[in-house]
């Protein structure tokens, strides 16, 4: 799997690159934000962003990546901020990792990730599962696309497949502990908001006035198998 490394630390970048090189990937380094960009948009398996960039800072690289390529793209911020957390699940990367961090946390990262992505284009074509109708939304695995009140909802791969797992258990709720062993092969902690962060773009982009995914407080979510379920929001 070819990784994409983009930090202007360069020590930091060779050190890693090294490591991940030893635990099976190939590694590619760019330490300026325009270079990073397009290389990213050249093709990887998946980019690790730093936010603090010369030239084009992660942010911006993100931001005009998602308009082209689903590539997943893990953040790497400083620790405490929690802003640059946010914005940057916000902008569509899947995951964050505060600095510092310990390699072997990031190679798990990297793998659970591309584990996800990997079942994710499994599931796609003639052997994917059925074609899914909630509450007005639908979705189909098979050619990854979403409807909601027959309008098109465009997604992250990430979003899409959040989506997919709780259309599948509508009316049943499922606990952030499930999701985030999903997803990120990690227990949830109180302080990581990715999987809120994830279920609030879906949110936006598909509740229209409407209540589709309840906050089951304390526990996780549930999607709303009918108007009715949503109205007792």
């Amino acid at each position: 799997m070819h990784i994409l490394l983009v930090d202007d630390d360069a020590e930091l970048c060779g050190l890693l690159g090294e490591f991940l090189h030893r635990e099976g990937f190939t590694v590619d380094c760019e330490h300026e934000g325009n270079a990073g960009l397009a290389h990213a948009l050249a093709g990887c398996d998946l980019v690790v962003l730093d936010v603090m960039l010369p030239g084009l800072d992660g942010f911006e690289i993100l931001r005009r990546l998602r308009h082209q390529s689903k590539v997943p793209v893990i953040m790497l911020t400083a620790r405490g901020e929690d802003v640059d957390r946010i914005v940057g699940l916000e902008l569509g990367a899947d995951d964050y990792l505060p600095k510092p961090f310990n390699p072997r946390e990031l190679a798990a990262r990297i793998r659970a990730i591309l584990r996800r992505y990997e079942q994710s284009r499994e599931q796609r074509g003639p052997g994917a599962l059925g074609r899914l109708e909630v509450n007005g939304v639908a979705l189909d695995p098979g050619t990854r696309q979403v409807f909601s009140d027959s309008k098109p909802v465009e997604l992250t791969t990430f979003e899409f497949d959040i989506l997919e797992m709780l259309m599948r258990s509508a009316g049943r709720v499922l606990s952030r502990d499930a999701l985030m062993e999903n997803f990120y092969n990690r227990k949830a902690t109180p302080f990581d908001r990715s999987i809120d962060m994830h279920i609030s773009h879906l949110r936006k982009k598909l509740e229209h006035g409407t209540t589709l995914i309840k906050t089951i407080r304390g526990v996780g979510y549930q999607f709303c198998r009918t108007p009715e379920d949503a109205s007792s929001a």
